[in-house]
């Protein structure tokens, strides 16, 4: 199995994008020198402090001047035509191919509710559009002639230059949240980027059975091969004791992630919270990609509710969380493989044994200090890679 990074370029305090961007940057040169596979980059516009990267391929050129072996990824390119055309999506792939030495994966996402309202996107028609991005993109990248005309679309004939470096083209992904999108993916023969929030291991084990489904029912795939990896993202922090695992704070770090959820979807604290209660129920795994959709006057009230669900409620509200309560309550979960070596690299094995490919470790996150992401990435590089990826 194969360890990645998943960078939202992310920062709570004070605005200093610049001083951000070369924390990136840092991490994603010792990430190349530890052995990581992959950098993944995010794109969200308008998240605010929950991302900074809404030009990911920018940000990925500057690192692939900077590094030498890592692999360059999108998890993924806005799948929207209003917000990325597929010929800009495949030129700026190209081009960022051709300046990485040909190490660029390909991922697209359907995006987010805020970015349907800031770029007059029609939700109803946003999982078509991904299908037909995807479809699109390789043909651009592999035929001296393209010409596509749907309803949503219509491209004249033309010759999309450059054409990637990799031959025939980078491989293909999507970001999948519900098990409807880990089918779909699986469907068109190319890898899942799978946000399973806080999913314990029967939900993950679930949306992996999904996309093992799609794969059979897969005739032809949108690219010019199939790719069948499974990658997950999840938090990590390895620390060399338990004790500096709690006092890192990491465990706080995720918990803010999740308590701004609902501004970054931009939807009703309620909707967040049932997605965080069904992704924690064994075999109820929560489906982000309906965030949108779902009717909090139908959710039923809950007299007894889960732990996790509540301190995620506690500290959106603004109540002062510790360390400890949060390592408490979070680092007992699959999802959170936040502690010492030996519990992290238990943890992994159990994603192992699930069949993932690749792990999507997530360890910049909120106002986490810049060593002490750099510390858990080398302990990740010294305890779980040469472990894990031989």
């Amino acid at each position: 199995m194969k360890f990645d990074v998943f960078c939202e370029a992310q920062r709570v305090g004070p605005r200093d994008e610049a001083a951000l961007f070369r924390d990136v940057l840092e991490q994603a040169r010792l990430a190349d020198s530890l052995g990581f596979a992959t950098w993944w980059m995010v794109e969200h516009h308008g998240a605010n402090e929950y991302s900074c990267s809404s030009a990911p391929e920018l940000l990925l050129s500057w690192i692939a001047t900077q590094t030498q072996q890592i692999r360059l990824g999108h998890s993924g390119v806005l799948a929207p035509f209003r917000i990325n055309h597929p010929i800009r999506a495949a030129e700026r792939a190209a081009m960022l191919d051709h300046i990485s030495g040909g190490r660029v994966e390909f991922g697209m996402a359907r995006s987010l509710g805020g970015e349907w309202d800031a770029f007059e996107v029609d939700p109803e028609t946003t999982r078509d559009q991904l299908v037909e991005a995807l479809t699109m993109i390789p043909q651009m990248w592999t035929q001296e002639s393209f010409s596509w005309d749907s309803e949503l679309i219509k491209i004249p004939e033309r010759n999309i230059i450059p054409k990637p470096l990799q031959k025939p083209h980078p491989p293909l992904w999507a970001a999948t949240g519900s098990p409807a999108s880990f089918y779909l993916a699986g469907s068109l023969g190319i890898g899942v980027l799978g946000n399973t929030l806080l999913s314990g291991l029967d939900g993950i084990a679930h949306l992996l059975a999904e996309y093992a489904r799609g794969l059979d029912d897969c005739e032809t795939p949108v690219g010019a091969f199939r790719n069948e990896q499974r990658s997950v993202f999840t938090f990590v922090h390895v620390a060399e004791s338990e004790k500096q695992a709690v006092e890192s704070g990491a465990c706080l770090a995720a918990l803010w992630y999740m308590a701004r959820l609902p501004d970054v979807f931009h939807s009703p604290p309620e909707v967040v919270w049932e997605l965080i209660r069904g992704g924690l129920l064994p075999n109820n795994p929560a489906d982000v990609a309906s965030v949108d959709f779902i009717d909090p006057d139908l959710m039923a009230p809950q007299d007894d509710e889960h732990p996790v669900v509540e301190l995620v409620k506690r500290y959106a509200t603004g109540e002062e969380i510790s360390n400890e309560e949060a390592y408490e309550l979070l680092s007992p979960l699959a999802s959170v493989i936040i502690g010492d070596p030996e519990t992290c690299r238990r943890k992994v094995e159990a994603y192992a044994d699930l069949g993932v490919d690749h792990l999507m470790c997530f360890m910049q996150i909120a106002d986490l200090e810049q060593e002490t992401i750099l510390s858990g990435m080398r302990n990740v590089g010294k305890h779980l890679i040469p472990h894990f990826d031989r």
